[in-house]
């Protein structure tokens, strides 16, 4: 029985893509400033072959890769969570998804009051802590809904836990959902419920994502056609908003996404495990945070050992990333375009270096063949 086990290791970037100067992100390296950290200890990733990758020239490394070691190219037209996995899946983004720079235009907004029934705060792009801290106190005296952007292809919606019930923020998030769909279709809305007192306000973990839909098959939708599990864990269910998927689970975090890994490690299924990690991106990329960057990496490097040990000799464990997010990129905080990494180790899988590669969607490809399934999808199997 072959098992898949994919692990996104959310932002993770290892340099700028050749057309980075487009997206304003020359220069950008998140593993060169995690780096600069005394707290990166990264030896596990270091055995599989990381250093050894294409265009990572920033660190030699003495150790002989036990792992297929290659640099991703994103085919895809952006630098988003949602555009990044897609095509990791086999689905290549020919347009980026909508952005707005100078927050959402009145034909959006004016039905999404009207359906909702409250007024709209912020409208731009913002940090979505500083934005609950600047609003925070006018939404918790009026009732008014914090709505703010990113660089990223977002519309998310912050209100108070004690003025909006989450269950309600999600009614209102899938409200917008069904607004911005066409040329207004962002790839995710986002409910970002936050607690506390003024000056005190924090965000809680009950944030959720509704996303578009994939406006083609992916390798989920193919895999499980065929009859095989596909497992989400962590953020993969709102992504794909739950397509192709036969079972997920959410996850708090980093800790417990690979808490849940190392369970799905011990059961029976047959097909794919694909877990998105995503505290490197949430809580240290977009907050400009290279230390909590640093001991995040050294967190998952950690726990290796005993997810390699846990392998039964049929099963294969990816590691790759979807985008970056720069931690020392002072000019912003926002996500990076970048090359990522990938690493594939198995018990009968050759530890060379595939070079740098043209899409993510080869891995999507590779999934496919290792699990001896055909689809149309993008993508060269790497193996």
């Amino acid at each position: 029985m072959k098992r898949v086990f994919l692990i996104v290791l959310d932002s993770v970037g290892i340099g700028a893509m050749m057309d980075a100067d487009k997206f304003g992100d020359v220069g950008t390296n998140t593993l060169r400033s995690a780096m600069s950290s005394s707290y990166f200890h990264m030896p596990n990733m270091e055995k599989l072959g990381l250093f050894h990758i294409d265009g990572i020239d920033f660190k030699e490394s003495g150790e002989k890769p036990i792992a297929l070691h290659a640099r991703m190219t994103e085919a895809s037209k952006g630098k988003d969570t949602t555009i990044g996995h897609w095509e990791i899946a086999g689905l290549v983004s020919e347009n980026p998804l909508p952005v707005y720079p100078d927050g959402f235009p009145e034909e959006v907004l004016a039905p999404f009051r009207e359906m909702t029934g409250r007024g709209v705060l912020c409208n731009a792009p913002y940090s979505g802590t500083e934005v609950i801290k600047d609003y925070g106190d006018e939404h918790v005296k009026t009732g008014d809904l914090i709505v703010y952007t990113s660089a990223d292809s977002v519309f998310q919606i912050a209100a108070h836990e004690d003025v909006v019930p989450v269950e309600t923020l999600y009614e209102y998030c899938e409200m917008a959902r069904k607004i911005l769909v066409g040329k207004h279709g962002v790839g995710r809305v986002i409910a970002r419920p936050f607690v506390g007192e003024s000056g005190n306000y924090k965000r809680t973990p009950r944030r959720h994502d509704f996303s578009i839909l994939p406006p083609k098959q992916t390798m989920l939708d193919v895999l499980k056609a065929a009859g095989k599990d596909v497992i989400g864990v962590g953020k993969i269910r709102d992504i794909f908003a739950g397509k192709g998927l036969t079972s997920y689970v959410y996850t708090s975090g980093n800790t417990e996404g690979i808490e849940k890994t190392l369970e799905y490690l011990k059961q029976d299924f047959d097909g794919l495990c694909f877990v998105n990690l995503v505290d490197f991106d949430m809580l240290y990329g977009h907050r400009n945070d290279i230390d909590g960057y640093a001991k995040a990496l050294a967190q998952f490097d950690a726990a290796l050992p005993e997810i390699m040990a846990s392998m039964r000799d049929e099963d294969v464990l990816m590691i790759t990333a979807d985008h970056g997010c720069d931690p020392g990129y002072t000019c912003s905080t926002d996500h990076s375009r970048e090359y990522t990494p990938f690493l594939m180790y198995g018990k009968e899988v050759p530890p060379v270096n595939k070079g740098t590669r043209e899409t993510f969607a080869d891995i999507g490809a590779t999934v496919l063949k290792y699990l001896g399934v055909s689809g149309d999808i993008a993508g060269t199997p790497l193996y």
